[in-house]
């Protein structure tokens, strides 16, 4: 009787081990790492949609992958840096510019170039249950 007790006990943590395993994947795969989040809520009026708000720092060297949110994306430089997109001259993110990003318009794609990290207040209101970030060529 004990023996069975322990394997459904283990066979139960394997399943919620492999569960975490995969989530925790799942959103690496589907989200930029260097993100923060500082607060999650549903959007009042609107039960499908959320409202995200995060803190994103990119160190000199990193990337923000070119990507589309599911919802507007407002942002605003809490420490600006010098960026390089692909193809192009360097430009300088200036400290306290602030920007959107509009429903599936695909933006971003550019390297932080300089020694100084690029440091980022964002306001994601998006589709509920949709992944935050999808990923673009």
């Amino acid at each position: 009787m004990n023996k069975n007790k322990l394997v459904r006990s283990l066979s139960s943590l394997l399943i919620f081990a492999l569960g975490l395993a995969a989530g925790l994947t799942a959103q690496t795969l589907t989200d930029a790492p260097q993100r923060i989040e500082q607060q999650r809520t549903d959007l009042t009026g609107a039960p499908d949609m959320e409202v995200i708000a995060s803190i994103l720092e990119l160190k000199p060297g990193e990337s923000a992958d070119r990507h589309l949110h599911h919802g507007v994306e407002a942002f605003h430089v809490l420490q600006g840096a010098r960026i390089q997109a692909q193809g192009q001259d360097p430009t300088t993110l200036a400290t306290g510019f602030t920007s959107m990003n509009l429903r599936d318009v695909p933006h971003a794609g550019f390297t932080v170039v300089g020694d100084t990290s690029l440091k980022l207040f964002t306001v994601h209101i998006v589709d509920k249950g949709k992944p935050l970030y999808d990923f673009v060529k």
